[in-house]
Parts: structure tokens; sequence; C-alpha cells
């Protein structure tokens, strides 16, 4: 079946490509890593792997993951799904890109407590970097998916006073949405900024056995997604200032594929 491309076009296929060889190499990587902690006097571990000066072999496997994860999320990404707003313009593509690998990032968490499941219950190893590792990957996907959220407009609503008013009452009241979210954007950054910067400059660590730097790149990263935010907030409201006003009923809640996939399923059971 052709998949249309939404803004790829003929580098949809090196995309994909490039996707399908940087994880063939990190799987290769890390099974070598893996094999390493066998045979190896001094073989790399978890703490190692957040911490790769001086060791070659670590920072290309880091490499290889980032570059895979791009190639990945961009990829991903020229597919519109079913219920979602296509990407119009940069920021939409930025936005839709990070979304993507927030998903990408919530399959791993699932890995990650899985192994760490098996490895507690089954061999009664447990991990000292399992629950810290999910919750760096964790916040990472929280900042991702609220500005997915803005991009796709999927944060709560209230229709039942807007879809009463006029037009230029409507676009008023969005006006006012996005100055108090640049409002709020402006004081997170001028209270947080030097905060952020001390920590990202010493590369604060979690102060745990594995002791992983999320305070020095969560809170920087929390600044950086903020600004996105408010950047998508106010490119929404240029997006939307000339189309047609909508009215909302209980109806649009109801996802019509979905509701089919479901009746076709029980009727191929039956």
């Amino acid at each position: 079946m052709q998949i249309e491309s939404l803004f790829l076009g003929r580098m949809r296929a090196p995309i994909k490509t490039g996707m399908i060889v940087f994880c063939g190499l990190t799987l290769l990587l890390y099974l070598f890593l893996v094999g390493q902690r066998m045979f190896a006097v001094e073989p790399y571990g978890m703490f190692e792997m957040i911490r790769p000066a001086g060791k070659p072999l670590v920072q290309v496997t880091l490499t290889c993951l980032a570059i895979s994860l791009i190639f990945a999320s961009i990829f991903l990404s020229d597919t519109k799904g079913a219920i979602e707003t296509p990407p119009d313009g940069f920021f939409d593509l930025v936005s839709v890109v990070l979304g993507r690998l927030a998903m990408i990032m919530t399959a791993f968490i699932v890995l990650v407590m899985f192994y760490e499941v098996v490895s507690r219950y089954v061999f009664s190893r447990p991990t000292l970097w399992a629950n810290e590792l999910s919750l760096w990957i964790g916040s990472f996907v929280f900042l991702f998916a609220g500005l997915y959220a803005m991009q796709q407009r999927s944060h709560i609503r209230i229709y039942i006073i807007y879809d009463t008013m006029p037009w230029w009452m409507q676009k008023t009241s969005d006006c006012i949405s996005v100055l108090l979210i640049v409002a709020f954007t402006f004081a997170l950054v001028w209270g947080g900024y030097t905060d952020a910067e001390n920590r990202f400059m010493r590369m604060e660590t979690f102060g745990t056995a594995w002791d992983p730097p999320i305070p020095g790149i969560v809170k920087p990263a929390l600044l950086i997604i903020v600004v996105l935010v408010c950047i998508q907030a106010v490119s929404n409201l240029f997006a939307d200032w000339n189309k047609a006003p909508q009215s909302h009923t209980p109806a649009d809640e109801i996802d019509e594929i979905e509701i089919e996939n479901i009746r076709r399923t029980l009727e191929e059971k039956n």
C-alpha cells in the first residue's frame, strides 16, 4: 500500500534507509557491549554509558542511537494519523517530530521496566539504573507530549461558553489565552534561567548509586520546551485566525474509525 508523504517526498526512502542502517548499527554495538560484559576484564556497563568521556565505543554507540532516533522520528512524522491535525509550517513539523520521538521513548520505558521486572523477580538481580532511567526518559516524554498536544490543539478546552461567542469575541479570547501563555513563558524563563544554567554547567547529578545527570539536563530542557510550546501557541493563533468558526458537540469525541475497527474485530471473531 502506497503511503502518502506529508513533507519528505523523495527524501522518504533515504530517511527510511538511514533509520534502518543506524538502528542495525546500534543493535550490533549493543550486542557487542553485552558480549564484552561476559568476556572482557573491564566491561562497559550502564555506569559507563552515561560517562562516555574517553570511551570511543560508548561514544559511537550513543551517537548511532541518537541518529537512529532522529531518523525514526522524522520518518514516522511523514504520515498522518486518522485523527491527527496535519502539520502546517516549520514549527508544526518540529512539534510533530518531537511528538513521534515521545512515542518511541514510551516504548523504551516499557522495555526498561520489563527488563527490571525480569531481572529482579526471575533472576533476583535488581538493577541500580532502571528506575532512574525510566524517570529520565519519562520526563522528556512529558515535555515532548505537551508540545505535541499544543500542535494538535488537544489540551482541555471548555467550549460551552466559547461556542456561544461571536467571531470577534472568540478571537479576543484566543489572543488573551496566547498572551497568558507568553507571559507564563517569560516569567518561567526569567526566573529559572540562572538556575538551569548553573545546573547544566556543573552537570548536576541525581545523587544516587548510578548518579545520572537528570537535573543538569532536564531543567534546561524544560525551559527550551516551554519556549517551543509558546512559539507553537502563537503559530496556532495565526494559522487558525481565518478559519471558519466551529461548533462542538459530544459527538465530536467519538472516534468513528476506532468504533468501526472494534465492530470489524467482533464480526471476525463471530
